[in-house]
């Protein structure tokens, strides 16, 4: 888990203990991390309509129109744009069969892709001299 995780998961732990104390319930490391505010497992529903009041605070358009899947599609995405391979990405989200899945639903990234072939495109229309001169015209 990256530093800057476990750091916030940690100020997390403190206020949910102290609202655990505050309620009258016994402490134990084995609560949940995110409970409903009545303790429970969270729901697909309940972490949709959490997820949306958080953007909606956060100041984006539209939250209804995003679900926490985008996270996991963001979280491959920055992965690879930073340089990750993609197997290992793969291993990371729980793609355990291999790499396909990951790329061709979660990877939404374009760049190195369109620089690749740019580069490639400027390698094969490189002027042989800085003047701009062909063989040709030259």
């Amino acid at each position: 888990m990256p530093r800057q995780a476990a750091l916030v998961m940690k100020a997390h732990k403190t206020r949910v203990r102290a609202d655990c104390l505050a309620a009258g319930m016994e402490w134990t490391d084995e609560r949940l991390v995110f409970p409903t505010d009545a303790g429970d497992v969270r729901s697909a529903l309940n972490v949709r309509r959490n997820f949306r009041a958080l953007l909606k605070e956060a100041g984006f358009e539209n939250p209804k129109e995003w679900t926490p899947r985008e996270l996991r599609t963001s979280f491959v995405s920055l992965l690879s744009d930073h340089g990750i391979p993609i197997e290992v990405i793969a291993r990371l989200v729980g793609h355990s069969g291999g790499s396909g899945t990951t790329e061709r639903v979660y990877r939404k990234q374009l760049r190195p892709v369109i620089s690749e072939g740019a580069e490639a495109m400027d390698d094969i229309f490189a002027d042989d001299d800085e003047g701009g001169e062909t063989a040709e015209t030259g």
